[in-house]
């Protein structure tokens, strides 16, 4: 997502002067597009991610669009009071860039996994929180949300070739988008983890269950007239994150079958507790933490049991 992400900046660069570009000490082999088209819009600041967060506050008051890229806890964690008080408070146009979501980093141990950005940055009135699902996705909701007012956090996965089947790049803002439809199974899930999501929908339809899989790739604000919606078609409804399972997309379906006083089961997948010991890459921590698509569907198939 990344190469597309930047991709798409240098094509809004060159028709906007006040997009500028911050990053700590990262995104070597992947900013160089910016870096070299515009070298006097470039800021590396060092390993000093609290101090971007304030100079990209005041470049904001300046009247420019600054992006602060780092990894996504460094980007979305370290940074926090300073993205809270400067770009929220005063809803400045701060774009804030986390890359490496989930266990993109997973070989790189708990400091860099990227398990409670998007959470923390959702419960934030006026930030924008956008989760694209694959990189086609990643340059749409740039182009569809780049100069809006306030404040904005784009969480982005590694992966740079995967697309999601018949997803086509669309983004629009307060909408899901439903990719597999089906009766048995409502499945919500966002970003990268929409893959394993797609294979456990694949498990249930040679079982004979079949699944609607809805893709929220804007977290806030929630997509709530459509989630609704789909939630009255359903019985059961599982969501499928690679976040800390209290914040995220699970909390945010909870909320809204509360709120709206919907009569649905909802399983909800995701990191349940801090993993004390093992490491390694994405495909194993994802497991590890039963959010492959084999354990999705199992548990799917014990829940339609009773």
């Amino acid at each position: 997502m990344r190469k597309a992400f930047v991709t798409t900046l240098v094509d809004l660069a060159l028709k906007d002067s006040r997009i500028v570009l911050l990053t700590g000490d990262l995104g070597f082999m992947i900013l160089e597009p910016f870096i070299e088209r515009f070298p006097e819009r470039f800021f590396n600041v060092g390993v000093s991610e609290q101090n971007m967060a304030g100079v990209a506050t005041g470049l904001a008051e300046a009247g420019f669009i600054p992006f602060i890229y780092s990894i996504a806890p460094f980007a979305a964690l370290r940074t926090y009071e300073f993205i809270r008080n400067g770009p929220i408070k005063h809803n400045l146009p701060v774009r804030v860039v986390g890359v490496g979501a989930g266990f993109d980093y997973g070989l790189n141990g708990l400091t860099h996994w990227g398990l409670e950005d998007i959470s923390v940055m959702r419960i934030q009135p006026g930030m924008t929180v956008i989760v694209p699902a694959d990189s086609t996705q990643a340059g749409s909701a740039l182009r569809a949300t780049w100069d809006i007012a306030g404040p904005v956090y784009y969480s982005l996965g590694k992966d740079e070739d995967s697309l999601v089947p018949t997803l086509n790049g669309n983004f629009s803002m307060g909408h899901i988008d439903s990719v597999r439809d089906g009766d048995d199974f409502l499945i919500i899930t966002m970003g990268g983890i929409v893959f394993e999501a797609i294979a456990a929908a694949d498990i249930l339809k040679a079982s004979g269950v079949s699944s609607q899989i809805a893709i929220v790739s804007c977290v806030n604000p929630p997509p709530t007239d459509d989630i609704v919606k789909a939630l009255r078609r359903h019985k059961t409804v599982l969501t499928v994150e690679v976040q800390y399972i209290n914040g995220g997309l699970g909390s945010l379906v909870s909320e809204i079958i509360a709120e709206h006083g919907l009569n649905v089961r909802l399983v909800r997948f995701g990191v349940r507790q801090q993993i004390d010991g093992p490491i390694g890459n994405q495909k194993f921590m994802q497991t590890l933490c039963g959010l492959s698509g084999e354990n999705i569907a199992k548990t799917a198939l014990n829940t339609l049991k009773g």
